[in-house]
């Protein structure tokens, strides 16, 4: 029996009132971006286009494609891709351009996360402003439209790009506008004392930090493993700024007995371990982390830091390198850089 003929999505009388409509179940596709299989869900998505598909979900398969090949740092193709879709402004994204499909919608259909890839992806091809340029109005644009929670993320990318460029000064005035929303928000204020550790402000590091545990302890609520966490690595930084690596690692090690899969407290307790000279133990706890916790474990920086300590601990440590590196490739996420193992 041929199968029935599909009606044309844009002349359909079925109509879609809510969020909620505009959102079919993706969650195979979705299972394969938290798994960090890039190359599958690329091959994955469904060929779809205006014509074939409604709209939104044309425009939710582009944006994983995209989300696929960011990933996997294959940009000259997501610029290829971004071109075909902009402007990401045009009323073609726009609910109340196809009223038979979207009933009473407005507004824009465009993810958020496109709107963040296509900012993102000059300077991932060497045109740093032009990323600085889509951040900012992308940043415009979510206190257009009042979005609070995309406003901080854009602003948290906008902290790392400058912190990473070492514009201290730049960085310092985002925080100060952040923290004249929230004064006591735990999160920025201990970013605040990062920055000032960074610049030599030790005094005000630790009147930042002690600014984080005051807020959390007066919040009224139990201080649960996130939250006591912060303040233990946030103590931790002090203790390493002071060369006072024993007590950092205690701090470290109350972190992960907290929250085993901390692992920015099991990196940061391997490398105060090295520099006391403690290389076997460090190398324990790197590997014990990549072994129990592999799904967050296998990160660009613990390996690296597992290569460098193997270096100084083994003779032949390309062997041992080889080793870990094999193990990796058969657990890691596509997009994880193999040449952080220094083979």
């Amino acid at each position: 029996m041929d199968p029935l003929p599909q009606p044309d999505p844009l002349s359909s009388p079925v109509t879609f009132t809510s969020p909620d409509d505009i959102s079919p179940s993706l969650s195979s596709l979705l299972s394969l971006c938290h798994r960090g299989q890039w190359n599958l869900l690329l091959s994955s998505v469904p060929a779809s286009s205006p014509l074939s598909d409604p709209p939104h979900l044309h425009l939710l398969h582009s944006t994983l494609s995209a989300l696929s090949l960011f990933k996997l740092r294959r940009y000259p193709d997501l610029s290829r891709l971004l071109s075909t879709l902009s402007p990401l402004d045009s009323p073609q994204y726009h609910f109340q351009s196809y009223p038979a499909i979207y009933s009473s919608l407005s507004g824009s259909f465009v993810p958020f996360s496109l709107r963040i890839l296509h900012a993102l992806l000059p300077h991932r091809l060497g045109d740093r402003p032009q990323t600085l340029d889509r951040l900012y109005d992308l940043l415009s644009l979510c206190r257009t439209h009042q979005w609070p929670r995309r406003e901080l993320y854009v602003l948290s990318l906008l902290l790392a790009h400058h912190f990473s460029f070492k514009e201290y000064d730049v960085v310092l005035s985002l925080i100060e506008e952040m923290l004249d929303k929230d004064p006591s928000d735990p999160v920025i204020l201990s970013r605040l004392g990062y920055l000032q550790l960074q610049i030599g402000d030790l005094n005000g590091a630790k009147d930042s930090f002690q600014r984080v545990e005051s807020a959390l302890r007066e919040a009224g609520s139990e201080i649960d493993a996130a939250k006591g966490n912060l303040i233990g690595r946030n103590n931790a930084l002090g203790f390493v700024v002071a060369k006072d690596f024993t007590s950092a690692v205690r701090e470290y090690e109350t972190c992960i007995e907290r929250d085993s899969s901390d692992v920015v407290a099991v990196n940061n307790k391997a490398v105060c371990l090295m520099y006391s000279r403690d290389i076997s133990d460090a190398v324990k706890g790197l590997e014990g982390a990549l072994e129990r916790i592999p799904t967050v474990a296998v990160d660009e920086t613990i390996v690296v830091n597992l290569c460098s300590m193997y270096e100084l601990a083994y003779v032949n440590h390309m062997e041992v390198k080889k080793t870990l590196a094999t193990w990796i490739q058969q657990v890691a996420p596509d997009d994880f850089d193999p040449s952080c193992t220094r083979m």
